[in-house]
């Protein structure tokens, strides 16, 4: 049984065992009131790492006392999950729990259609991601979401202090709870994590000793990353970093991206988000970013570790001196959020394709005129459907570059769209 980290060792077998949640399990709540009947939909667990969604699907499972199957939906495919369901009918039902369902592609979910309607499985997905982003619509009316929230301290504490005194390895150790910030602090509130990081303590400190902060930072910083990759921190580093740029702050991007580099964070990974982060937040008020951040997206592929983390910074640190724009991220927000409200507007004649003859009969580009036949290349004319002519979509900021273009498009485009 010690041979399994204390986080399994402590995972409770039933909904009385479980901490924090209250809102789904407690007493009445709507959760724990179809445990109790046994009658339990397929449903989407939502919520932060290390919250529970793993232990609720195992109770849920001990509850209905029917099969329990296991999928990783970061390693399984469509032949796993036809297996289960063929499984699964000869056993007349099964749970089957699939951990980061959002990882699944269209196919994959398309797959789980069929047995979850016809109740052959009654499915519980996990996800850290918003399931009405990432899990599509048919499989997502077929179940019902349930948002687990993150734990909150004296949920944490208390999970402590039942690990000291009920897990039959530690409880004979005898140690005591001085301080709790620093387990808590880097474990992020992932209850998981929580757990094995104070059995990695307590595996250093002799019989009947107190865990103070000191010690947990000792034992912390010489034996486990501080940064997972994988976890919430990778998004919350990640955030901070882009924040720190996009703040024009290039110490506090370079910090971050050392966090990264030195947790081992994929160098595409940071790359590819300097990418995206110099076209949304710099765009045309210093092109060169984007051309940079290209370049250095190509280059760190090449190099590798460690050598990348000297261009990953160069890049970091332009990126964060460069002059910001949103605007083109600004109008294609604002041209998708209009084609979604009006829906397929016609294509005015004028701008039409005419390879045939009954298409030039029609008139299909008849009145277009092509601007190269024109005065410094331009001619007057109207590029949008007659429902939303004049709509202005780019708004150039002011910045040297951006204030050059807007005196271009005034010269052009005063009378149409009040540049």
């Amino acid at each position: 049984m010690n041979n399994f980290p204390l986080a399994e060792r402590l995972r409770p077998q039933y909904i009385d065992g479980l901490i924090g949640q209250n809102h789904l399990t407690g007493k009445g709540s709507i959760l724990r009131t179809a445990i109790e009947n046994k009658k339990i939909p397929s449903l989407i667990l939502w919520g932060p790492p290390g919250v529970g969604k793993t232990t609720v699907a195992g109770i849920i499972a001990n509850s209905l006392e029917l099969p329990f199957f296991t999928l990783s939906a970061i390693s399984s495919g469509v032949k796993d999950i036809r297996e289960v369901i063929d499984e699964a009918k000869e056993k007349n039902g099964a749970i089957l729990f699939i951990d980061e369902i959002h990882r699944f592609n269209k196919a994959q979910q398309d797959a789980l259609l069929g047995a979850v309607e016809k109740g052959t499985i009654t499915l519980i997905g996990a996800t850290t991601e918003n399931p009405s982003f990432e899990v599509n619509s048919a499989l997502l009316s077929r179940c019902q979401v349930y948002v687990l929230k993150s734990l909150q301290q004296q949920d944490l504490i208390e999970l402590l202090n039942t690990a000291l005194i009920k897990d039959e390895s530690l409880s004979q150790k005898n140690i005591t709870l001085k301080e709790t910030e620093s387990l808590i602090r880097i474990s992020g509130g992932d209850a998981r994590k929580l757990l094995n990081l104070l059995e990695l303590v307590c595996n250093h400190l002799e019989r009947g000793s107190a865990i103070t902060d000191d010690i947990v930072m000792q034992v912390a910083q010489n034996k486990i990353a501080l940064y997972d990759k994988k976890g919430e921190q990778h998004y919350d580093v990640i955030s901070a970093f882009i924040k720190s740029m996009r703040g024009s702050d290039p110490n506090g991007a370079v910090y971050w991206l050392a966090r990264m580099i030195e947790g081992g964070e994929d160098v595409k990974f940071i790359a590819r988000r300097m990418v995206i982060f110099a076209s949304e937040d710099i765009g045309n008020a210093n092109p060169n970013a984007l051309l940079l951040a290209n370049t250095t997206f190509q280059s760190v592929n090449i190099i590798g570790y460690p050598e990348s983390r000297i261009i990953l910074s160069q890049c970091a640190i332009y990126l964060a001196t460069s002059i910001k724009s949103n605007a083109s991220y600004m109008a294609i927000e604002q041209a998708l959020d209009m084609v979604r409200k009006k829906g397929d507007l016609l294509v005015p004649l004028h701008l039409r394709n005419a390879p045939t003859k009954m298409m030039k009969e029609m008139d299909y580009g008849k009145e277009y005129k092509y601007a190269h036949n024109y005065e410094n290349n331009f001619v007057l004319q109207e590029f949008l459907p007659s429902e939303i002519t004049g709509t202005q979509f780019y708004n150039p900021q002011k910045n040297a570059k951006e204030e050059e273009i807007r005196r271009f498009l005034k010269e052009r485009w005063k009378d149409i769209y009040g540049y």
